[in-house]
């Protein structure tokens, strides 16, 4: 089907006209993709935002565009997402420090001095950051260089606060960014307006594992994610436990790694599941969860997205999932797609889970669904919107270069 979608960038206009044949090919810019892209990340491990980076680096760099990422990772680390041979990966060897105050100031000027010289000497045409340190030090290390920045918050900044040296400094340097971008209106909203300019929405991407395939055997329950308190694991065994009786032949497996580890085995093993709640640390590869998982659940406390839910719909997963902020409303329709249940509630969880564990046409109908929900937010489509906000970020780095120096 035919899509044209406009997106304004401080009274301007970016018509992106998209010919979508099934997951939405073929996307015509009336602004030209910049030839060089730098991308942003503290680490290129595990995680979400890591997830993102590298689905848009190796889409960009399989299109023939010049892709660097610059993380603060060791020489030695491997990246966990796989990445496409062109894209240069500058390691700045500087992770992060908290303590004691002083070293982590320190390391933190290291940081920015760090990333000035990878401008310097790589000349991006645009910028993208993610996430709010990050952001903070690159809109710093580029300042004078006339290398426009995008900026992206990737997390629920109601729940996840940063002390008042970061969020002085998120205040005085997140105006001088060309663009804002994160995932919701109401993410959004937290910021006031002079620290989100020419915002922008743009959700998350999905891409499952390439070659994947269906293993699936019936009766495992799946969650995904760190190991944090975040994500709630606690609740998920919590409510798996009052309707394990009910349901034996299912078992709830937990992927991941984190520090919650011993104090969720120590919980598992209290309520005497040891044998039906499995915690296998992280997947072998990206995102293969989905081969062997028959039911989705999502306990998070909060999200920035909620890139696992979408995994799963595209997977043609039924998903259960806590209402929380921000993502799970946004892409699961209750009822039609998945399932929402009141945030919080392990009462809520649990009986909705049930509901949908034993009844395998709910699963067929919800998973169908899903899938079909999945196609909005495939990589072509939400790379072009990408595309359109970087076309801008280069036009007016470009202008802004070509303007005499002031004498």
């Amino acid at each position: 089907m035919g899509v044209n979608t406009l997106l304004h960038f401080g009274g301007t206009a970016v018509l992106i006209a998209a010919a979508t044949r099934n997951s939405g090919e073929n996307i015509v810019m009336t602004r030209p993709m910049p030839d060089h892209l730098m991308l942003a990340v503290p680490s290129l491990g595990a995680g979400g935002s890591e997830r993102v980076i590298s689905h848009l680096a190796n889409h960009w760099a399989e299109a023939g565009r010049r892709i660097t990422i610059v993380t603060f990772d060791a020489p030695s680390f491997e990246p966990y997402y796989a990445l496409h041979p062109a894209i240069r990966v500058v390691k700045l060897a500087l992770p992060a420090l908290s303590k004691p105050l002083a070293a982590a100031l320190l390391r933190t000027g290291r940081r920015i001095h760090a990333l000035r010289r990878v401008l310097r000497e790589q000349e991006p045409d645009v910028v993208i950051s993610f996430l709010t340190k990050m952001n903070i030090m690159m809109l710093q290390a580029a300042r004078g260089t006339g290398i426009p920045v995008v900026i992206s918050e990737r997390n629920n900044p109601y729940l996840q606060r940063f002390g008042p040296m970061w969020s002085r400094a998120r205040a005085l340097s997140y105006p001088r960014a060309h663009s804002f971008v994160t995932m919701t209106q109401r993410a959004a909203d937290f910021y006031p307006e002079a620290q989100r300019p020419r915002l922008t929405l743009i959700p998350n991407p999905v891409a499952l594992p390439p070659g994947w395939r269906d293993r699936r055997e019936g009766g495992k329950l799946v969650a995904v994610g760190r190991l944090d308190p975040q994500k709630r694991f606690d609740r998920l065994i919590d409510a798996f436990s009052r309707i394990a009786e009910q349901i034996p032949q299912w078992s709830l497996v937990i992927w991941g790694e984190g520090p919650e580890r011993a104090r969720l085995e120590a919980q598992r093993d209290a309520l005497g599941l040891a044998g039906r709640v499995h915690l296998p640390g992280t997947t072998p590869a990206p995102g293969t969860w989905v081969e062997t998982a028959d039911v989705f659940v999502l306990s998070s406390e909060f999200e920035g997205w909620a890139n696992v839910i979408m995994e799963a719909m595209a997977a043609g997963l039924p998903v259960v999932s806590f209402d929380c902020p921000f993502g799970p409303k946004e892409m699961i329709e209750d009822g039609e797609s998945g399932i929402l249940v009141e945030n919080g509630s392990v009462d809520a969880l649990a009986e909705a889970v049930l509901r949908v564990v034993k009844d395998e046409d709910l699963q067929r109908r919800l998973g169908a669904a899903a899938a079909r929900t999945s196609e909005r937010f495939a990589i072509a489509n939400v790379a072009a919107q990408w595309e359109a906000v970087a076309a801008s970020a280069a036009e007016s780095g470009r202008t802004r270069r070509a303007q005499p120096a002031a004498a």
